[in-house]
C-alpha cells in the first residue's frame, strides 16, 4: 500500500469553537459523560482490553474508548448486528459498502466470528483498523501520540461517503473526549475517560460543510435528505399515526445509512440521545420506509440507541421527541393517545421489537400532552392468572403488549383474548420451546415477562431490568415479588428460592443462567 510521507497534520481549530462551526455537535454533555479529574486506567476486562489494544496498535486509549462509546455505549449486544450491519463495542461493519469487520480480521488474525462476539477481540479489531488508517495517512510515531492528529482517521472510521456526515461523526467523538466519559458495560464494569483539552486537526474535513438546512416541516429540526432510493414520493393514505423507533445504531451512523441507497430504509426524523437534536430526512408528505404496513399512514421517528440498553433514552431525547410528536399530532389531527402514537413493534406485520421494554411510554405520553390511555399497559400484578381464548381485562392487555414487543403479532392491545392473540401466544410458545397450546399459564407468563436483555443483576441493582425480573419471579414462584425496580433483600430471597427450585447455582445474582431459565419459562 502506498504511504504518504510522514508529517504532522496542521492544527486548525480547537474544540472550544466546535459549537459555532457545526450545528450537529452536542451542545450539552452526552448521557453518562461527566468531567473527570485525572487519568484513570480501569482494571476490569473491558477497560483492560482497551488498554492492551491501544498499546499494541499505538492508538490513544481514551480516543479509542470515546469512539466505542459513541458507537455503542460500550455494549457489544451479544454479537447481534446494528441496523447497518455493525458488530460489537467498536461497531465493526460488514455490509455491501463497508467492510471494517473483514479488514479487522485480516489485520489481527481473529476470525470474523470472534470479532463479532468477543468484546476483547472486537476492541482489538477496532484499534487495528484505526492504526491501518493512520499508516495509510502517514502518521509517524510522534503523530500517533497526539489524539488530535487522529481526527481524519476517526472520520474515515465512520464509513460515511459524505464528508459532512463524516465530520459530524468525528466531531461527536471529540466532544466525548473533551467532556470525559463514564460508562457502564452490560456486566457493570465502569470504564472512564478523563475530560481533556482537545484541538482536532481536521485536515480535509475542515472545509466540509456541516451546517444543515432548517427542516421544511418542523423548524426546530435540521434537514439532511435521505437518498431518493430509500423512500417514495407522495402518500397513498392520510397521515394518521406516529411510529416510534430505535435506530439500533448511532445518530450519525443512522443519518449516513439513510443516505446510502443500498439500505432501502428511511424514517422522517432521527433524534440524538445526548441532547435531543432532531434531523429530518424525509418530508412528511412523502412515504418513508420504516414500518411496512404503517408506511403509508405513519410518520416515523428514529431514536438513537439500542433497544436493550436504556442508557440511550435520556430526558433530553424524551422531551425533544415528545415536542415533535405533539407538533405532528396537532398539525395532522392525530389523537394524542397510544392507539395513534405507537411503537414499531405494534404496527401489524412487523417483526421488530423496538422501542422495547426500556422505553418509558407513560413518561413519553405525559410529555406529548395527551392521554396515556388506549395503550398504556399495566404489567405489574400481585399474581398472574391463566389466560385463554375468551379471557378479557388488564392482564390480557399486558400479554398482548408483551407479545407485540417480542415481535409476535397479537394485534391491537384491547384486553380481549381472541383468535389473533391465541395465534400470537402459540407462535411465542413454539419459539420458546413451550407447550404450544395458546394458553398463557405460569410458564408462558414467566417467559413473556422476562424477555429482553440479560444484564447481570444483584442486590443493590435498580431500574427497568430489575422490575422485569421481579414480575417474572412473581409468575414463576406463584407469590408476589414487589415490582418496584429495587433489588433489595426481598428480591434477593426470591432469586435464591427460584435458583434453588430450578437446580441453578444459588448465589442471589441474576446472570445468564438465571435469565436463561426464566426466558425458557422454567
Amino acid at each position: 500500500m502506498n504511504r504518504r510521507p510522514s508529517r504532522r497534520l496542521m492544527r486548525h481549530a480547537a474544540l472550544s469553537v466546535l459549537g459555532t462551526l457545526t450545528v450537529l455537535v452536542a451542545t450539552a454533555p452526552p448521557a453518562g459523560a461527566v468531567p473527570l479529574a485525572g487519568a484513570s486506567r480501569d482494571p476490569g476486562p473491558v477497560g483492560g482490553a482497551f488498554s492492551r489494544a491501544a498499546a499494541e496498535f499505538d492508538v490513544p486509549r481514551d480516543l479509542l474508548i470515546a469512539l466505542g462509546y459513541g458507537e455503542t455505549h460500550l455494549d457489544g449486544h451479544d454479537g447481534q448486528p446494528s441496523q447497518a450491519g455493525g458488530y460489537g463495542v467498536m461497531h465493526l461493519v460488514s455490509n455491501p459498502d463497508q467492510h471494517t469487520l473483514e479488514l479487522a480480521a485480516r489485520l489481527t488474525g481473529e476470525s470474523p466470528r470472534e470479532l463479532r462476539e468477543d468484546t476483547s477481540a472486537n476492541i482489538r479489531g477496532g484499534a487495528a483498523v484505526l492504526r491501518d488508517y493512520a499508516d495509510d495517512a502517514g502518521l509517524d510515531r510522534g503523530d500517533r501520540q497526539d489524539a488530535d492528529a487522529w481526527y481524519p482517521l476517526v472520520a474515515r472510521y465512520s464509513g460515511a461517503t459524505d464528508p459532512a456526515n463524516a465530520r459530524r461523526y468525528a466531531d461527536t467523538v471529540y466532544t466525548f473526549l473533551a467532556d470525559g466519559v463514564t460508562a457502564r458495560t452490560p456486566d457493570g464494569e465502569k470504564v472512564t475517560v478523563p475530560a481533556q483539552e482537545v484541538a482536532p486537526e481536521r485536515g480535509r474535513y475542515e472545509t466540509a460543510a456541516v451546517a444543515a438546512a432548517q427542516s421544511p416541516d418542523y423548524p426546530p429540526a435540521l434537514w439532511v435528505a435521505a437518498n431518493s432510493a430509500n423512500y417514495a414520493v407522495g402518500r397513498s393514505a392520510a397521515i394518521s399515526k406516529v411510529v416510534v423507533h430505535v435506530t439500533q445504531g448511532s445518530y450519525a451512523g443512522t443519518i449516513s445509512w439513510f443516505q446510502n441507497p443500498a439500505s432501502e430504509v428511511s424514517a422522517h426524523y432521527v433524534v440524538r440521545s445526548s441532547d435531543g437534536q432532531i434531523t429530518q430526512m424525509v418530508r412528511d408528505k412523502d412515504t418513508a420506509w420504516h414500518a411496512r404496513s404503517g408506511n403509508a399512514s405513519g410518520i416515523g421517528i428514529e431514536h438513537e440507541g439500542y433497544v436493550d440498553n436504556p442508557s440511550w433514552f435520556t430526558d433530553s431525547m424524551y422531551r425533544s421527541s415528545a415536542a415533535l410528536t405533539a407538533s405532528l399530532c396537532n398539525r395532522y389531527g392525530i389523537p394524542k393517545d397510544r392507539a395513534h402514537v405507537v411503537g414499531h413493534s405494534e404496527v401489524p406485520g412487523n417483526d421488530h421489537t423496538d422501542p422495547g421494554p426500556n422505553w418509558n411510554w407513560t413518561y413519553y405520553m405525559q410529555l406529548v400532552g395527551g392521554s396515556t390511555g388506549g395503550g398504556e399497559v399495566q404489567l405489574s400484578f400481585p399474581s398472574y392468572s391463566t389466560l385463554r381464548a375468551g379471557s378479557s381485562g388488564a392482564q390480557v392487555s399486558a400479554a398482548q403488549w408483551l407479545l407485540n414487543q417480542q415481535g409476535f403479532d397479537a394485534g391491537t392491545v384491547d384486553g380481549s383474548f381472541g383468535t389473533r392473540t391465541t395465534a400470537a401466544v402459540t407462535a411465542f410458545q413454539q419459539a420458546r420451546g413451550l407447550g404450544a397450546d395458546g394458553v398463557v399459564g405460569a410458564r408462558t407468563w414467566t417467559a413473556l415477562l422476562s424477555a429482553g436483555s440479560v444484564p447481570t443483576l444483584r442486590q443493590g441493582s435498580t431500574g427497568a431490568a430489575v422490575q422485569r425480573l421481579q414480575r417474572a419471579l412473581t409468575a414463576a414462584l406463584g407469590r408476589t415479588v414487589s415490582a418496584d425496580g429495587d433489588f433489595g433483600s426481598g428480591t434477593d430471597q426470591a432469586v435464591r428460592d427460584y435458583q434453588s427450585s430450578r437446580s441453578l447455582g444459588v448465589d442471589g445474582a441474576v446472570g445468564p443462567a438465571t435469565w436463561g431459565a426464566l426466558q425458557a419459562g422454567r
